[in-house]
C-alpha cells in the first residue's frame, strides 16, 4: 500500500524500541495455555466475567445482592459503593470473593510473565489502565501483591502516579522526535482502547522539569465508542473531529502545538505504522497491510500550525508505561500492565542504570 509521505518522514519511527534513555524490551506479550491467552485472565473483562459467575452461583441459592443488571454493565461507582458499605452485606461479601479470585489470577499471570526473557530481572511493575482506578481494582492489585509476596516472587507492584486517562497521552512526550518541538510547547495525542478513545493536548513544561516529569494534559476529551459501535471509517472520522477540536482550542488559548499527532493503539505495531496483530477489540479490520491509521489521519489533518503533520503510532501499553519513565530511575528493569478491556503489557530497561 502506498503511504502518505507526510505520515512517516522517519521510516522506522513507528513502534520504536530504542529511545534515548530507555529500551523497550518487549510488549504485547502473548502467552498461551490450554484455555487461551494467559493475559486474558487478568483483564477487566475477565473480572466482570468472574464476578458474573459468582453471582450466578448466588442466584441458584436465592437473591442476587447486586440486582438484575449483568456484571459487564455495572458501573465502577456501583461496585465501589457495594464494596465500601461499612456494615456486613451480601453484596460486599460477594465482591470480596470475586476480588480474591481475580487477584490470584493476576498474580499467576505476573509470575508467568516474569519467566519470559523480555521480563527477566523486572524489579517493579506499574499497574495502569482503567481498572486500578476504582476501589475494587485497587483492592485486587493490593491482594495480588500480597499473593506474590507469599509465593516468594520478588517484584514490586506500583500504581500509576497520575490519572489513568492521562497515561496513554503523557507517554508521547518521550516519543516525539525532538526536531518537531522547536518553537512549540505542546503536542496532540490519541489513546485508542477497546472501549474508550481519549484525545488531548499535552504540554511538555520543560522549563519546570527537563526530564518531562511535569508534563501535563491540559485538555482531554473522552469518547466511549464501544456504546456506539461505529464502523472503522466512522471511528477515524470521529478521531479527526476530536483532534480538530483540540487544535481550535490550542489556537484560541495561544498554545504552540507541534505539527505532530501521537497515536497509542492496541496491538503489535510494525515499523511502517501498520498493525500486525492484537487489535481485535477495535471496530473493523485494523490488522494487516491494507490499513494505515497514521496516513488516514494525516489525510484529514494535513497541516498543524502551518506545517505538515507527522503522525506516529505505538502500542498503548508502551506509551502508558513511558508516562512513568521519570519516576522509574531508581530501578534498572521495570514493566507496565494496563488492566482494561484487555491486558496490555510492556517491559523496559533504563540505559542510565
Amino acid at each position: 500500500m502506498a503511504k502518505d509521505p507526510q505520515a512517516t518522514p522517519l521510516p522506522e519511527a513507528h513502534g520504536a524500541r530504542e529511545l534515548p534513555s530507555v529500551t523497550v524490551e518487549g510488549y504485547s506479550l502473548q502467552l498461551r495455555d490450554k484455555d487461551g491467552f494467559v493475559g486474558d485472565q487478568a483483564s477487566q473483562t475477565a473480572f466482570r466475567q468472574l464476578l458474573e459467575r459468582w453471582r450466578q452461583r448466588r442466584r441458584r441459592k436465592g437473591r442476587d445482592p447486586l440486582g438484575g443488571v449483568h456484571s459487564k454493565d455495572l458501573g465502577k461507582r456501583e461496585l465501589d459503593e457495594a464494596l465500601g458499605r461499612t456494615e456486613a452485606s451480601e453484596a460486599s461479601d460477594l465482591l470480596h470473593g470475586a476480588i480474591e479470585a481475580f487477584a490470584q489470577e493476576l498474580a499467576w499471570v505476573i509470575e508467568r510473565f516474569l519467566r519470559q526473557p523480555s521480563w527477566s530481572g523486572v524489579e517493579r511493575i506499574v499497574i495502569g489502565g482503567g481498572f486500578p482506578g476504582s476501589d475494587v481494582g485497587e483492592r485486587a492489585v493490593l491482594q495480588a501483591a500480597a499473593i506474590l509476596q507469599h509465593m516468594k516472587v520478588s517484584v514490586e507492584l506500583a500504581r500509576i502516579c497520575h490519572e489513568p486517562d492521562d497515561g496513554g497521552l503523557l507517554g508521547w512526550v518521550h516519543l516525539v522526535p525532538p526536531p518537531l518541538l522547536k518553537g512549540h510547547d505542546a503536542i496532540l495525542a490519541l489513546d485508542i482502547g477497546g472501549t474508550n478513545v481519549r484525545c488531548g493536548i499535552v504540554k511538555l513544561r520543560r522549563k519546570r522539569a527537563p526530564d518531562l516529569s511535569k508534563a501535563k494534559v491540559v485538555r482531554r476529551e473522552k469518547w466511549r465508542h464501544a456504546d456506539e459501535r461505529p464502523s472503522r471509517t466512522l471511528l477515524i472520522d470521529r478521531l479527526a473531529e476530536m483532534l480538530e477540536a483540540q487544535i481550535r482550542y490550542g489556537r484560541k488559548k495561544g498554545i504552540r502545538l507541534a505539527p505532530f499527532i501521537g497515536i497509542a493503539c492496541p496491538g503489535l505495531i510494525r515499523k511502517d505504522g501498520s498493525i500486525s496483530r492484537g487489535a481485535q477489540n477495535l471496530p473493523g479490520d485494523w490488522d494487516g497491510d491494507s490499513f494505515h491509521l497514521p496516513s488516514e489521519l494525516c489525510k484529514r489533518i494535513p497541516m498543524i500550525a502551518g506545517a505538515p503533520t507527522m503522525a506516529l503510532m505505538h502500542n498503548d501499553a508502551v506509551v502508558q508505561g513511558l508516562s512513568e519513565l521519570p519516576f522509574m530511575q531508581d530501578v534498572k528493569r521495570w514493566a507496565v500492565l494496563t488492566i482494561g478491556t484487555g491486558l496490555g503489557n510492556a517491559s523496559y530497561t533504563n540505559k542510565s542504570k
